[in-house]
């Protein structure tokens, strides 16, 4: 397999203010990473991309608007399945009203709490089932999307607004893409910590005691193992050594300030888990939230070592009960309107640089975005390697089990 690493930098220049978009250059290569070809889907219904309706309409008939015949390929299927889409992760609650309202589709949402790998499960689970319990879409860290296209568990379809999409967060063939990224931050409960940690040598101060948590399962979700990931970084480990991560972690367990349980915006507002790791857009949306509920105090802190930044991206099942429907989310979530919504949760659309060239992009959405300046980008055989080391042995060096 080619060497893919993004550059640690990943258009280090553009991180400098916080209102600017990294570039995701990530080193050329990430194209190149996965040969293996996605096997059939098990969906017998047939699909429309917008690029083949006009070429099988006879030359004779009145030409055909493609996006319609998508949109009306997709109303006849009537539903969207999702999965792992909380409402407040990235603005999904206004995305999916938004598709919902434009489009009169059904959106069926499975577990929004689930994690990339529970949605990988979700896919295999369900080859043979087409009832309501098989996602057709979903949105995973970068290295889920290769792997999922070398098992043959998701399809290839390029959006209209494909060539807007850098080319190194992107698989040439189509099969995932890149949507947004964040960096991972303290959400800290005010009400319940007096001293915000402003850095991770300050989560293992004994005031911290029976505070700090994880935001999914390090074994299965995506944004914790990225967390402990991140903590390496901050501890004397690099992008090719995630194990000083683990290390913290046990540290901060035998300490007895890490707390075993998944955090959610319940358990932070409970005081729970008052001290959570999470990406950016969740913490700062799960902030304003609380804020204009009445609920506690909540502050956001990008540590100072140690920031990390995190893509995700989106890809259709290959046993999608629903392709047409699946194809139109695609269509939606990288249309101009898509993109917005996401940034209005705080999250860093891939197509910012376009938007910002055709002036897409309200003035105000760019005000509220965090500083994440100096975070770095790690390669898809840097997480990938890290990935494997921390979900092998977090139960042998930390050994807590998260639920």
């Amino acid at each position: 397999m080619r060497d893919t690493r993004l550059r640690t930098a990943y258009l280090e220049e553009e991180l400098t203010t916080s209102r600017t978009l990294p570039r995701l250059v990530v080193g050329g290569a990430i194209l190149a990473i996965v040969a293996a070809a996605c096997g059939g889907g098990a969906s017998s219904a047939p699909t429309i991309a917008p690029t083949e309706v006009a070429s099988q309409a006879p030359t004779e008939a009145p030409s055909v608007d493609p996006m319609q015949a998508l949109v009306d390929a997709a109303k006849a299927e009537g539903t969207l399945t999702t999965i792992a889409l909380p409402a407040d992760w990235c603005n999904y609650g206004a995305v999916i009203a938004g598709f919902k309202a434009k489009y009169g589709l059904a959106v069926n949402e499975l577990d929004p709490n689930a994690g990339s790998g529970d949605e990988i499960e979700a896919i295999k689970a369900n080859k043979d089932n087409p009832g309501p319990q098989a996602p057709d879409v979903i949105d995973v860290g970068l290295a889920f999307g290769p792997q999922a296209k070398t098992d043959g568990l998701i399809q290839p379809y390029k959006v209209a607004t494909w060539d807007s999409i850098p080319d190194s967060a992107k698989d040439a063939d189509g099969f995932w893409y890149g949507d947004y990224y964040g960096v991972l931050s303290f959400e800290v409960n005010t009400a319940v910590v007096a001293n915000v940690p402003q850095d991770w040598s300050d989560l293992l101060k004994p005031e911290y005691a029976n505070q700090v948590a994880l935001a999914g399962d390090p074994l299965a979700s995506n944004q914790a193992i990225q967390a402990v990931f991140a903590a390496s970084l901050a501890n004397g480990g690099s992008l090719d050594d995630a194990s000083k991560g683990l290390d913290f972690f046990k540290k901060l367990n035998d300490a007895g300030n890490f707390v075993p349980v998944i955090a959610k915006p319940g358990t932070i507002a409970s005081g729970e888990t008052p001290i959570t790791i999470r990406w950016t857009y969740n913490a700062l949306s799960n902030r304003d939230a609380s804020a204009a509920s009445g609920g506690p105090k909540i502050e956001v802190v990008v540590p100072k070592s140690g920031r990390f930044a995190g893509v995700y991206v989106q890809a259709i099942s290959a046993y999608a009960p629903h392709p047409n429907a699946a194809k139109l989310w695609m269509e939606y979530l990288y249309s101009d309107e898509g993109q917005n919504l996401w940034l209005n949760g705080y999250c860093h659309p891939i197509r910012y640089e376009n938007l910002i060239a055709n002036n897409a992009v309200p003035a105000e959405a760019l005000a509220k975005l965090p500083d994440v300046a100096g975070a770095v980008f790690p390669s898809l055989d840097q997480l990938n390697a890290a990935k494997t080391l921390i979900t092998t042995e977090w139960p042998n060096v930390v050994g807590a089990v998260v639920k």
